[in-house]
């Protein structure tokens, strides 16, 4: 039978459509938008210049570590270890700037460090075949404790010869007055969102994600892009807390405390599959601002802090709950 021109268009506008109504991403940003209009309604500081660029500017590191994170999670890994990551790369790089060299000496140290850390995982988990949760688990205390011995568990606030090109760094807005993490952020979500759709890393780590064996039988060098991907997560820990760094003006071994869960949650919400095979970098931005927004809500409608958990929590559980009904309208 014939099908019209008109009849193919109805059909494709379906076919957007219905994509559409069933990415969890969408549903995502249509939550942040319509949180961020209730509150500029109910409260009267939520929409003005300087909470807006703190949200902004806050949504940064999670999301930059979401972003690394996503390339865990879409093969079906998980990295609990990225917070403490980012605390030691942040005190490796304080610490090399204390004792008097250039930012681009601790920098260069700084991720060096990340790098390796990674490394070590990917190789305990792709090569050894550790269990990700309890490896990434173990380098969660291990770079905990390497921050603490690094700086003797003291506050490192004062940052040698370059401590002003370390705050611009990290506290500047150089362009349009956008602050300078932000723009960070969305440099490496075009890179990120790049690699995942046009490249062959990309495409491998989908396969990988998707059918682990299939991958191996195909010919994907599936050991060697484990361990880059869990490179990639402790390289994205390292970038936000030397940014982070700058934007504090100092260090502690707090830092990045309980960031890990922060992260999954943001992946998770932005339509990331912990079974592996789904996951996009657009979904991690805005899984990160929404966990922002929930945050920086409570405290503008007067609600105790301690429900934040309650809150995400609950999060994760809807995005998975979404996930599940999704596969299971798919199968039917």
């Amino acid at each position: 039978m014939a099908v019209t021109l008109d009849q193919t268009i109805a059909q494709k506008q379906h076919t957007f459509l219905s994509r559409l109504f069933s990415n969890q991403t969408f549903w995502v940003v249509i939550a942040v938008i319509l949180a961020c209009l209730f509150l500029s309604v109910a409260t009267d500081s939520f929409a003005t210049s300087k909470n807006l660029f703190n949200i902004t500017r806050n949504v940064t590191f999670t999301a930059i570590v979401a972003l690394g994170m996503t390339f865990v999670i879409i093969t079906g890994g998980i990295d609990l270890s990225v917070g403490s990551v980012l605390c030691l790369s942040s005190m490796v790089l304080a610490v090399t700037m204390h004792a008097g060299y250039s930012i681009e000496i601790g920098i260069l140290a700084s991720i060096a460090t990340a790098l390796v850390v990674g490394a070590f995982n990917g190789v305990l988990i792709a090569y050894l075949g550790f269990p990700p949760f309890v490896v990434t688990l173990g380098m969660l205390s291990v770079a905990r404790s390497l921050a603490m011995v690094a700086s003797n568990n003291t506050v490192v606030f004062q940052f040698g010869p370059d401590h002003q090109k370390l705050l611009a760094l990290g506290g500047g807005a150089w362009v349009f007055g956008i602050a300078n993490p932000v723009l960070y952020m969305i440099i490496l979500a075009l890179i990120t969102g790049f690699i995942l759709r046009w490249t062959k890393f990309g495409r491998h780590i989908f396969a990988i994600g998707g059918n682990e064996h299939a991958a191996t039988l195909t010919g994907v060098p599936v050991k060697q892009i484990k361990v880059a991907v869990y490179m990639i997560s402790a390289l994205s820990a390292g970038l936000a807390g030397i940014i982070q760094t700058g934007w504090l003006g100092a260090v502690t071994t707090n830092l990045g405390n309980g960031m890990e869960l922060q992260v999954i949650a943001a992946t998770v919400i932005g339509g990331a599959n912990l079974a592996g095979g789904v996951g996009t970098a657009i979904g991690a931005i805005v899984g990160a601002a929404l966990i922002e927004v929930i945050r920086n809500s409570l405290g503008l409608l007067g609600i105790n802090a301690f429900w934040q958990g309650t809150f995400i929590g609950g999060a994760i559980i809807l995005a998975v709950l979404f996930d599940r009904i999704r596969n299971f309208r798919r199968s039917d």
